[in-house]
């Protein structure tokens, strides 16, 4: 029986697996049908301010709920609970591929092996980079610094101060408190509909063991001059360096003006206020720059595991070509190129690409290269030409959609033939990451969580592939 399409089976499979989205609307107080325009999103304002009357501990578990479902466990009762839902994906996807005649011999048997989960180093306040928004709280104040609960479908949006939050460190609730006072002294509004105005957005906070710190203050300019934007440039300076603002200690400022919801610095520049350019953070005794958009593990003491752990499961030799997808600033690539022959990293941020070649220098690791362009453009071109005899390695972390176009189909001709990689880890945040090697990576209590849910996704490629002798293009 022929295989279906990877990207066909993949759909079936989350259909079936993905959660319903748990709304606001059946709480009292909310009322989903909320009608549009300016005068509207007045009378929503005072309504409100009128019906949040839940006690704040309520906002604050329903936050924890929403961004760290199982806090309320032990940590070892957490990694557990996620064994059994990465095991109930697997024993979901084993019987999709038994119906499809897909290799799988044992309906007892899981289709790939399952390790135990392997537990971050570090349990509470390991992010390193947090993202926060700015909208109307529970008592209504449109001027709230936190995280959401609630949909913008809904619109039963509430955003929640993050001070009770386990993941998030101490140094970055400090900075959205200090953003939080400084916009709430602002004349300015808060831009939560850009077609309602208001100038203020979201605010992120980098860190790294160094003790460096980088905040960076998204802004919609609205119809502000030059004059104007250059005198709340000002102003946010002089709060974080010479005002309340300056406990912070802040190793850099930085100032976005954007119109869209998320914008590249190729788009609309990070604008450098005050201190350093980059922040600088040590992994397996590298040390990587930091840009303000550039990708980097979120738990940088869980990254040193993972990159570790890619390592054993790549089983990349001296001879190795490893290929970095989506590299970031170069961090799987440059910890592990003393181990492999060479290294190829394709990253789509410009700014990042700098920061890895940067970060190659830094260390004195010479048997790197980085392009800048998307995966599914750049790889093709790479392996279509590629001659080198040596065997090929591809990581992508973290897992997304496009990377199954990045490489060519296979077009009747044998795995080698083809110039695919023989081994691809996909390291992703999803439980579910279809004939790959999928990680869940990063967290404790966070939807993040670092554990290895697959240990040989080769393994079942090359079983698949010879059973139907079909093309596969997964990737």
């Amino acid at each position: 029986m022929a295989l279906p399409h990877a990207s066909m089976l993949t759909r079936r499979c989350l259909r079936l697996l993905t959660p319903q989205p748990v709304f606001l609307s059946s709480l009292p107080g909310w009322d989903c049908r909320q009608p549009a325009g300016e005068g509207a999103a007045k009378r929503r304002r005072r309504k409100d301010g009128k019906g949040c009357s839940l006690p704040a501990s309520f906002w604050e578990e329903r936050l924890a709920d929403a961004a760290t479902p199982l806090w309320r466990l032990p940590y070892q009762e957490q990694l557990q609970v996620k064994y059994e839902s990465v095991k109930k994906v697997l024993q979901t996807l084993t019987s999709h591929l038994l119906e499809l005649g897909g290799g799988v011999q044992d309906p007892g048997v899981l289709c790939c092996p399952l390790q135990p989960v392997v537990p971050s180093p570090t349990v509470n306040g390991y992010r390193n980079k947090s993202t926060f928004s700015v909208n109307r709280g529970p008592d209504g104040n449109p001027k709230t610094v936190g995280l959401y609960v609630g949909t913008g479908r809904a619109r039963n949006i509430v955003c929640v101060r993050t001070d009770h939050m386990k993941n998030i460190p101490l140094k970055h609730k400090q900075v959205a408190q200090c953003y939080e006072q400084f916009i709430r002294c602002s004349p300015l509004g808060s831009c939560i509909l850009f077609h309602e105005g208001g100038h203020w957005r979201e605010l992120v906070v980098r860190t790294s063991q160094h003790g460096h710190t980088m905040a960076i203050v998204t802004f919609h300019p609205q119809q502000l001059g030059q004059e104007a934007l250059a005198a709340q440039k000002a102003l946010l300076k002089e709060f974080f360096t010479c005002g309340p603002g300056a406990a912070c200690a802040l190793t850099s400022l930085y100032f976005q003006e954007s119109t869209m919801t998320r914008c590249s610095h190729e788009q609309s520049p990070f604008q450098l206020l005050h201190g350093e350019p980059h922040i600088f953070e040590d992994v397996l005794d590298l040390t990587f720059r930091i840009s303000p958009d550039a990708f980097f593990q979120v738990n940088t003491s869980g990254a040193e595991v993972l990159y570790q752990a890619v390592r054993e499961l790549s089983q990349a030799a001296t001879n190795t070509v490893l290929l970095d997808v989506c590299c970031g600033t170069g961090t799987i690539g440059l910890s592990l190129a003393r181990h492999v022959s060479k290294v190829i990293g394709v990253e789509i941020v410009q700014k990042a690409i700098e920061d890895a070649r940067w970060n190659a220098a830094f260390n004195g690791i010479s048997n790197c290269e980085f392009h800048s362009g998307k995966a599914e453009a750049v790889l093709p071109e790479l392996l279509s030409s590629w001659e080198d005899a040596r065997p090929l390695v591809a990581v992508v972390n973290p897992s997304r959609a496009g990377i199954r176009c990045a490489a060519p189909p296979t077009q009747g001709r044998s795995w080698k033939e083809s110039r695919l990689p023989p081994r691809w880890l996909s390291l992703s945040t999803c439980s579910l990451t279809l004939l790959t090697v999928s990680w869940c990576c990063c967290s404790p209590a966070d939807n993040e969580e670092f554990c290895s849910s697959v240990s040989s996704g080769s393994d079942l490629l090359m079983s698949l592939r010879s059973g139907c002798g079909c093309d596969l293009n997964l990737f």
